[in-house]
């Protein structure tokens, strides 16, 4: 069933946009009583049909909503360094939409080799991992934060620092975070976190950890992350 995002629904109808239309009607050749799915991102699905396919403005009679669609009981917010090759941070972005992730942040770090995304395209990729993935609450995509003012602001949850240092301590994810907490996890960049932002961190109340024994890309760091918060919570 096709699915469409709504973030201005109201009442019980709904038009979609000119370039939404003309796909439903001129490529996915939609008729009138086609059934369709709509997300607001505001966690709530709703399920329809076309009342009038035209393909400038097509139209949506709403015939049921489920509210608080498949609502997690838990929070997740990855900070995660921008990578030199915008689709590898742009592969994270949908995958964890995917498996499922509330906000994210990219962190200017240290070593980080970029200190900006694009943002727009980010938020298109956002849209799309959710339409893909039947999420009815968009994530939100954050400006990107330097280290120190990160650490310096208040944060609700368990609060993670992800890193591949051997000297420091470090845990096992399970063993920090608890199924229903909200948590916030910091993932570094491909250099890492220097010693001195994960002391910062710690410092400041982050519980470091490791993401097993492997060393990995920083996007893939960020995925298992997410997966590990996502399964210790099924």
């Amino acid at each position: 069933m096709q699915i469409f995002y709504a973030p201005d629904i109201t009442g019980d109808s709904y038009t979609l946009d000119e370039k939404e239309s003309r796909h439903s009607v001129r490529v996915l050749r939609m008729k009138k009583g086609s059934i369709v799915r709509l997300i607001d991102g505001k966690g709530n699905l709703y399920e329809g049909e076309i009342t009038d396919p035209d393909s400038g403005k097509c139209t949506i009679r709403i015939n049921s909503v489920i509210n608080n669609y498949e609502k997690r009981n838990y929070r997740l917010h990855i900070t995660i360094s921008p990578l030199k090759n915008p689709e590898r941070f742009e592969w994270f972005v949908e995958k964890s939409v995917e498996i499922g992730i509330d906000e994210i942040t990219p962190l200017i770090c240290t070593h980080s080799e970029k200190s900006g995304i694009k943002t727009e395209r980010v938020k298109n990729i956002i849209i799309s991992a959710m339409k893909q993935s039947l999420k009815a609450k968009i994530t939100f995509l954050n400006n990107p934060c330097l280290f120190n003012d990160f650490i310096n602001t208040d944060h609700c949850g368990n609060l993670i620092i992800a890193h591949c240092n051997e000297k420091l301590a470090r845990s096992k994810m399970s063993e920090v975070y608890s199924r229903g907490n909200d948590a916030v996890i910091l993932i570094g960049p491909e250099g890492d976190f220097s010693e001195e932002e994960i002391n910062f961190a710690t410092n400041r109340g982050y519980k470091a950890v490791h993401l097993g024994n492997s060393r990995l890309r920083t996007e893939t760091a960020g995925i298992a992350a997410c997966h590990s918060v996502y399964f210790i919570n099924q």
